[in-house]
């Protein structure tokens, strides 16, 4: 489960992050009650705007984002983002300290946390690849997202206290100080240790070159398919749990402690991806389907404490999608088209927000909460279903006997990635059932 702990760099990085990621999951529950409670008057539609301008810039600058991302140091591509986001944390503070802070100020630096992170995302991600070896890197894949939903089950409900304690702008001082934590992890990092990059003959032609890719690969659009589906309508999941505490009659605390709630499931969702050996389709579309299942579920729940525990499921299937989708792209993709690729992947994710928050927001609004999270789960389980049509129509799906299961899926890697990750072992000859030597740890063409 922790064998991407053996690399130095990634125990460093690893620690930072939740350290980080902790004061960021603080600081969105305090923008999104910001923004609900004290600019607006519990205005849905204006959360769902605010979310939209956070999450929008990864589609729209796709283009320049995954080329950065790919042609920089990404280590270098981090410590300016990262400084970044600590500055903006430190102006929102003192704008909120001071009284000054106006909604239309707030979406201004949404749009500002948006187009830094647009640059950090798909960054952050390829440097995992640095950091360790292919065969680890579904693994390192999944304990980030350990970190990032340990930091979660922590930051939420410890935001919402602060919130009730000492006021929402003493959250933002707090994340500005966590962001420390990674900017000395960049720099403890041993440059000599990473892997070295390589140079795909493909590293040219901007995004488009990563746009031929994905078209010429059906799995991954099927992923990114599934991905943007729940994403845009099931993953809204600021507004559903805001509007459900005050639905339930409560206040920052109990929309924080739902918060972390979700990330029970999350971390077990996490932790029980790093034990597999690899990422799966078959296992991101059950997921898929596990959640618009939990997700319907939910909107029937009488009480906050029985819409919570059902949270552990959502939050379960949804993480345990993300992982595997992110460990399959990376593991799968050829590495000199590895950034741009993670670039669009992550305007999915991301950019799927800025089209399914603001529905979001208008469904609570003009239905009720429990609506709109309806919809989300309607949309897991059509996701659920491309992944099943896809997995019958691709003939990967074949009946086997003697097996523990009857029905086996064929998720053989392409063998265009396996040439780009050693290319040394092709000849003009070789085809995908000739025995290939996969690189291990220490190979200096790991990548």
């Amino acid at each position: 489960m922790f064998r991407s702990f053996r690399s130095f760099n990634y125990r460093t990085w690893f620690f930072g992050a939740v350290i980080s990621n902790i004061g960021g999951w603080m600081q969105a529950t305090a923008q999104d009650w910001v923004v609900l409670t004290e600019l607006t008057d519990n205005d849905a539609t204006a959360m769902g705007a605010t979310m939209a301008l956070q999450f929008g810039p990864p589609l729209v600058l796709v283009s320049l984002t995954g080329w950065v991302a790919d042609r920089f140091d990404r280590r270098r591509v981090l410590l300016v983002t990262q400084s970044t986001l600590m500055l903006l944390a430190v102006a929102i503070a003192v704008l909120l300290l001071t009284g000054v802070m106006t909604l239309p100020l707030m979406l201004c630096f949404a749009a500002a946390f948006g187009i830094t992170n647009a640059f950090d995302a798909p960054a952050r991600q390829a440097f995992v690849s640095d950091m360790v070896s292919i065969d680890d890197t579904s693994n390192a894949v999944a304990l980030n997202s350990a970190s990032f939903n340990m930091a979660r089950l922590i930051g939420p409900a410890v935001g919402g206290l602060l919130i009730v304690a000492l006021g929402s702008g003493w959250v933002f001082v707090a994340n500005a100080v966590t962001f420390l934590a990674m900017l000395i992890a960049l720099m403890l990092i041993r440059t000599r240790e990473l892997i070295p990059r390589v140079v795909s003959s493909r590293s040219g032609g901007g995004l488009a070159a990563g746009f031929r890719y994905v078209l010429g690969r059906p799995d991954l659009l099927v992923v990114f398919v599934m991905v943007f589906l729940i994403g845009a309508f099931g993953m809204n999941f600021p507004i559903f749990a805001s509007t459900m505490a005050l639905e339930f009659g409560r206040g920052a605390d109990g929309y924080g402690l739902l918060s972390s709630v979700l990330a029970i499931g999350s971390l077990a969702g996490a932790l029980l991806a790093a034990r597999r050996d690899r990422a799966r389709v078959r296992v991101l579309v059950f997921a898929a389907g596990g959640f618009g299942v939990a997700s319907v579920v939910s909107t029937l729940m009488p009480s906050y404490w029985t819409y919570a525990a059902v949270l552990v499921f959502v939050g379960f299937s949804t993480v345990t999608m993300l992982t595997t989708a992110n460990g399959y792209v990376q593991t799968t993709t050829d590495a000199g088209l590895r950034g741009r690729v993670l670039a669009l992947y992550m305007a999915v994710i991301m950019g799927s927000t800025p089209i399914g928050a603001p529905i979001a927001g208008w469904i609570v609004d003009a239905f009720s909460a429990r609506t709109s999270i309806m919809v989300g789960g309607l949309a897991g389980i059509l996701a659920f279903s491309i992944g099943i049509g896809w997995m019958l129509w691709s003939g990967r799906l074949h009946r086997q006997e003697h097996t523990r299961f009857l029905l086996t899926l064929d998720e053989t890697r392409p063998l265009s990635v396996v040439r780009a990750m050693d290319p040394a072992s092709f000849d003009d000859h070789t085809t995908a059932t000739t025995p290939i030597r996969l690189p291990r740890e220490g190979d200096r063409r790991a990548d």
